[in-house]
């Protein structure tokens, strides 16, 4: 965690419970919170900004994010220790919130998406790699207040040994949200007939005029590639390890931070090399 620990160490710092980003604030260096047990952000209106958490040790944190009209966040969470995590974020009009989810231990995380203003888009990628007794969990509830409104979710889950992950979504359309364009897909693979993954998008749709879509898959590595490879030279370990970072890589790389995806997709292949 060497690479990760140098990178963070050029991020802003985040040194109290309370972190307000104004129009004077330097959108090129992102924040970073490191084990924050309660932490509320506060984007203003037309601003652009970066923050990543990290949880290093063992500890329930409580996370609270407001966008104002305009502003843009691009949010990345990394786990690297069995924490507890609970998230809301409530957007205003023409906001924008990206989220990125790592996983790389046992951990549980929660995040609650209030679309409160027209216009208003949400995204979040999440990926967790289970491996021995671990669990992961990551729970999604996206709830559309308001017409005009977009939401995309793709969590995908690796699992090893006797691991458990799961993923628990929740799209919610208000009974006047039309014209709600909101998407949720969960995608997972197990190493292991002993390893569990359960996946449970839901819809929960009260207005008539919306576009919604979810689904889950759960299954094995992809027997036909992982040969193809070996025909190629490849040993089995080498081969399952490619088509693993293919399948996971989009997620840990789409936080925005060059520097810092690269460090995760490190992290990820040695976090692979324990999973069986």
């Amino acid at each position: 965690m060497a690479a990760m620990t140098d990178i963070l160490s050029g991020f802003r710092s985040v040194g109290s419970e309370r972190l307000r980003i104004g129009e004077d604030s330097d959108a090129v260096q992102p924040f970073v919170a490191v084990d924050p047990a309660k932490l509320r952000v506060e984007v203003a209106a037309g601003v652009s900004a970066r923050l990543v958490v990290v949880h290093k040790k063992p500890v329930a944190a409580t996370l609270s994010v407001l966008l104002e009209q305009d502003a843009a966040l691009q949010f990345t969470e990394i786990f690297l220790a069995e924490a507890f995590a609970e998230t809301t974020v409530m957007q205003a009009a023409r906001s924008r919130c990206c989220m990125t989810v790592v996983q790389l231990a046992s951990a549980n995380a929660s995040y609650r998406v209030d679309l409160d203003g027209a216009h208003a888009e949400s995204s979040l990628g999440g990926l967790f790699l289970a491996a021995g007794e671990e669990h992961c969990v990551i729970d999604l509830h996206t709830a559309h207040n308001v017409p005009d409104c977009s939401s995309d979710s793709l969590v995908k889950g690796i699992a090893g040994g006797c691991a458990v992950g799961e993923f628990r979504g929740l799209v919610y359309v208000a009974r006047d949200a039309q014209r709600t364009d909101a998407r949720q897909q969960s995608r997972n693979i197990l190493l292991s007939e002993t390893a569990r993954i359960d996946a449970k998008p839901q819809l929960e749709i009260y207005a008539d005029d919306v576009k919604c879509s979810h689904g889950a898959t759960v299954g094995q590595m992809d027997a036909d590639a992982i040969l193809y490879m070996r025909q190629r030279g490849l040993s089995p370990a080498q081969a399952r390890r490619l088509q693993i970072e293919g399948f996971a890589g989009d997620i840990v790389r789409r936080c925005g931070i060059d520097a810092l995806g690269e460090a995760l997709a490190d992290a990820m292949s040695r976090k692979m090399e324990k999973i069986r």
